[in-house]
């Protein structure tokens, strides 16, 4: 991406300014991708996350146990994982079938699990944990018979995905488990974005097309674009005292911003907004999705300077990007 600032300066647009007061166009396209989608992105990324089974230790019986696992997706979404018999959660898992068995609960031969798995943070940046997209996946777990018709997809997808693989899936030991949602929850950061989602349209949707690219965009946007952000949220988003502004997400629609201000003459009390940046059509490749991001960092450039380019009547810079608010909270 090249710099918004410089690549302005070397045009020689009209500068006279229009003051007359515009109103802004409404703009009634697709804003936002469906919550399916974005959940099926999320778990399409990662690779990784954290099983959580019902401990059958003793002394923390029935307390809830976290394990690291890695994980592909099969054909219809559904996250498979490889197990070693004796980790502790293949064991909570056998164990608590056995007894929900012998109390005539049965759930297809397993209890029920929890998957949770989240995109990475940018540790370069002020962009937390708490800020990024996750899911939580509470499922039922089957053992994938070797003769399943998937079997040798799923054990090239491992294979591929996770190097060591090869050394471990032949092992009488180890086995690959499908986990079968039945509630799914997504999180789309710090107090947003968040809905239980339909488990048909998850298996339904595809992941967004940006979904492999995306991290990558919004680290080089918050760290090499941070004067164009905060010129866009003055010109654009009309925020006042700004305190901060980053990129929490980018897919082919638009992307996600949050921006912090500080309420009243209180330094510890802000406000924290989560806007939607809509691009003016969907995008189909990451040049096409840098492009249209530049273009909205031109106009805010362009308002902030007086600049329009046609008759006295045209819209003032910025008016026709779609913008939303998604949501508002106070913190202090």
């Amino acid at each position: 991406m090249d710099t918004v600032q410089s690549r302005s300066k070397t045009m020689d647009p009209k500068s006279k300014h229009n003051n007359k007061s515009k109103k802004k166009k409404i703009f009634c396209g697709i804003l936002d991708s469906t919550f399916s989608k974005k959940t099926k992105t999320v778990t399409s990324v990662c690779t990784s996350g954290t099983l959580c089974t019902m401990s059958s230790h003793e002394g923390i019986e029935g307390s809830p146990f976290g394990s690291f696992v890695d994980y592909v997706l099969d054909d219809e979404g559904n996250p498979v994982t490889l197990m070693n018999e004796m980790s502790m959660h293949t064991i909570n898992i056998q164990k608590n079938s056995m007894d929900l068995a012998n109390h005539g609960a049965t759930v297809d031969g397993f209890s029920l699990v929890t998957l949770f798995t989240q995109l990475a943070a940018d540790i370069d940046s002020n962009n937390q944990g708490q800020d990024v997209s996750r899911v939580s996946l509470t499922c039922k777990v089957e053992k994938i018979p070797d003769t399943a018709e998937d079997m040798d997809a799923i054990r090239m997808r491992y294979s591929v995905t996770h190097a060591y693989a090869d050394q471990v899936m032949d092992s009488p030991k180890f086995d690959f488990y499908r986990l079968l949602p039945e509630k799914i929850y997504y999180v789309g950061g710090f107090g947003v974005n968040s809905k239980w989602v339909d488990v048909k349209d998850y298996k339904h949707a595809s992941p967004d097309i940006l979904a492999k690219e995306a991290n990558n965009i919004v680290k080089k946007l918050n760290r090499e674009f941070k004067e164009d952000l905060i010129l866009m949220a003055i010109q654009l988003l009309e925020v006042k005292s700004l305190q901060d502004i980053r990129v929490t997400n980018v897919d082919r629609l638009g992307m996600d911003i949050r921006v912090t201000s500080q309420m009243g003459t209180r330094r510890n009390k802000q406000l924290t907004d989560e806007f939607r940046i809509g691009f003016r059509i969907p995008v189909i490749s990451v040049e096409d999705a840098k492009s249209e991001i530049l273009k909205v960092f031109q106009e805010a450039w362009e308002k902030a300077n007086g600049i329009t380019w046609g008759e006295e009547d045209e819209e003032v810079p910025g008016s026709t990007v779609p913008i939303t608010k998604i949501a508002s909270d106070s913190l202090e």
